[in-house]
């Protein structure tokens, strides 16, 4: 799997820990939008896209299948996103 492009737009809240939302580009060929960049108390994270259910749950509409996956994938954005706070 090669990210090849990762976008991320910067939300302007005060007091909000929404502090990104991120497009990844995947092999050139799929792309996967709204991938969140929260900040805790820890530092910074990311939550997939993901819809609330009927039950009041939320549930990721994609996700990576092992955590070398979601690794390679939390690094890509939040790389990304630390280098755009510096613009």
């Amino acid at each position: 799997m090669k990210i090849s492009d990762v976008r991320i737009r910067l939300v302007n809240k005060d007091n909000n820990k929404l502090k990104a939302v991120a497009s990844m580009t995947i092999d050139e060929c799929f792309v996967i939008h709204d991938i969140k960049v929260i900040e805790a108390d820890d530092g910074a994270f990311i939550a997939m896209p993901s819809r609330k259910t009927n039950d009041g749950e939320y549930k990721d509409i994609a996700h990576p299948l092992n955590t070398e996956t979601r690794e390679i994938i939390k690094k890509a954005i939040l790389t990304a996103y630390y280098d755009e706070l510096k613009n």
